[in-house]
């Protein structure tokens, strides 16, 4: 079977705005705002991803701008007070850069988004050089599929494959990225695997069954 699943490089954005680690704390702020992300990746010279500076990691700045934190929150926000101090992306940075590679697929991209609490990821090569940044937005274009075409990709990649005529005669039908199997199937015990092989190709929201059982 080779029909999914698709890979981060196929949905990714490539054209990504970049910091250097000695970048200063406004021009993150511009680069920010002018591109309309929320984070941004530090690279080396080589772009060779060093570490992230997103929105969160600025806002101690402001946050402990005018005040005196007491002994309690010097202690517990001690990452946060240093941010607060910090001129530079290098000095601002979570590092290292929690990444993806451009060839993992779009399941592990989600596992560890959710993982690491994160909204997006630096997409790097083999040779560990930034090639792109995925989101999460970018993994959910894959609900975007067409019906039939999801229809067809279960028809060639899941029905033909565990349930081969003419011993068996199942249907496919995709409506709103729900796919519908139908008809009869001679082994039953297969009905799991085909669930779980159909809810692996992109696009899928769920799986229903109408099929009819014969020894």
């Amino acid at each position: 079977m080779h029909g999914t699943p698709h890979v981060v490089s196929d949905v990714m954005t490539r054209d990504v705005a970049v910091v250097g680690r000695d970048t200063a704390f406004k021009d993150v702020v511009r680069i920010l705002q002018e591109r309309k992300v929320s984070a941004l990746p530090v690279v080396d010279g080589g772009r060779r991803v060093l570490g992230v500076v997103s929105e969160a990691d600025l806002l101690p700045k402001e946050e402990f701008r005018d005040s005196d934190p007491d002994r309690y929150t010097q202690l517990r926000r001690l990452t946060d007070l240093a941010k607060a101090g910090s001129i530079t992306a290098g000095e601002l940075m979570t590092s290292p850069a929690v990444t993806v590679r451009a060839d993992a697929t779009l399941a592990q991209a989600a596992r560890i988004m959710a993982r690491s609490r994160v909204k997006r990821l630096p997409v790097v090569g083999d040779t560990d050089r930034l090639e792109g940044v995925v989101s999460r937005a970018d993994l959910l274009k894959v609900f975007l599929r067409k019906d039939e075409e999801i229809a067809e990709e279960i028809r060639r990649e899941v029905v033909a494959y565990l349930f081969p005529a003419p011993e068996s005669a199942v249907r496919v039908s995709v409506h709103d990225g729900v796919v519908t199997l139908g008809g009869r199937v001679r082994d039953t015990s297969l009905v799991p695997v085909a669930a779980r092989l159909a809810r692996a190709v992109e696009g899928v929201v769920d799986v229903r069954f109408e099929l009819d059982g014969r020894a």
